[in-house]
């Protein structure tokens, strides 16, 4: 069997409508890849790492279809008032003993979207609509595993409502595109609010309850270089304050990770090895976060990888047909 490389959107700034691509919801949480290798169930993340402790009800639900050898490709969510919560599913993220995962009280779910491999066909340079027709009979899909509906041509209808149900947004998949393993064109996110991974590089001290961390400060990769984006002090409760010192302070160095010269007084150094999910409003005109709202780490990206994501175009791609109709929308 290949290995699991997760194929990856850009994002774009506008939606756009278009017979020959799928649309479907952006889901707020971690990427999964799914291997069944002779009866033997692997979770992985999108760097690699097996997930099967954190998730083992996940991994049960899929022992108990009688699945064949397949490589497939989704994402783990968690839900809170019935949208997608990173923030909920952060609870489970950060567990890696069964027991203590299955004691949470956290319900997890897997929504899959993609099939690579099934029965010793490697499907990647299969058109995705024919993938996902594969994908449609590889599992029975319940309990805790989805399936991942989809809008074919409608990708404003599907975009105006991913935004009035709560949702991040929407991802736009060419219908015929192969799978690569990379970021590509093919693949277009859409997001409803703003949102992304950033290094964090440093902190500050708080007051009272709080006086082991006030701020984090973060950043992103340009060029070699990592630059100052700016701090974020909301989002924590007291049990993520303190977990985030502690990992922190066994971080801490004496010089600023940033090549920016404008940066905090009084602050505290750490080695740029935390990745963090933000929520903010907008970028301001020097680079700074407007508005930051701290989400919770991410185990699933190398820090190294983490850059200031913008939108590829300033509107619909060039390929797609300007003021075309939107196609009939069917569900999957």
């Amino acid at each position: 069997m290949g290995q699991y490389a997760p194929m990856k959107a850009i994002l774009i700034s506008a939606p756009f409508s278009d017979p020959n691509w799928l649309f479907e919801r952006k889901l707020d949480g971690v990427r999964a890849g799914v291997v069944v290798n002779q009866g033997a169930v692997r979770l992985l993340s999108r760097s690699g790492h097996t997930m099967n402790a954190t998730y083992p009800e996940l991994v049960e639900t899929i022992e108990a279809d009688p699945v064949h050898d397949l490589i497939a490709d989704g994402e783990i969510v968690a839900f809170e008032h019935g949208q997608t919560s990173f923030a909920r599913l952060q609870r489970r993220i950060q567990i890696h003993d069964p027991e203590r995962a299955r004691r949470s009280g956290v319900a997890v779910y897997l929504y899959l979207f993609d099939l690579l491999e099934f029965d010793g066909d490697d499907l990647r340079s299969a058109p995705l609509r024919e993938r996902k027709q594969r994908l449609r009979g590889a599992f029975r899909f319940r309990d805790r595993l989805r399936w991942t509906p989809y809008r074919v041509g409608a990708g404003e209808t599907a975009f105006r409502h991913a935004c009035a149900h709560g949702w991040e947004g929407v991802i736009a998949k060419r219908a015929d595109s192969p799978y690569a393993p990379a970021r590509s064109r093919d693949w277009r996110k859409i997001k409803c609010s703003r949102g992304q991974e950033l290094v964090i590089g440093g902190w500050t001290a708080g007051r009272g309850a709080r006086r082991r961390l006030g701020a984090l400060l973060l950043g992103y990769w340009e060029q070699g270089r990592l630059r100052y984006a700016g701090k974020v002090g909301t989002g924590f409760d007291r049990s993520e304050i303190d977990r985030l010192a502690d990992e922190l302070e066994c971080r801490e160095r004496s010089s600023p990770p940033f090549a920016d010269e404008r940066l905090p007084r009084s602050a505290r150094w750490a080695e740029p090895e935390l990745v963090a999910q933000i929520a903010f409003t907008e970028w301001t005109e020097d680079g700074r976060l407007r508005h930051p709202r701290y989400l919770g780490l991410r185990e699933d990206k190398p820090a190294r990888e983490v850059v200031r994501e913008s939108p590829a175009d300033e509107g619909k791609p060039a390929d797609v047909r300007p003021g075309a109709a939107p196609a009939p929308v069917r569900s999957r």
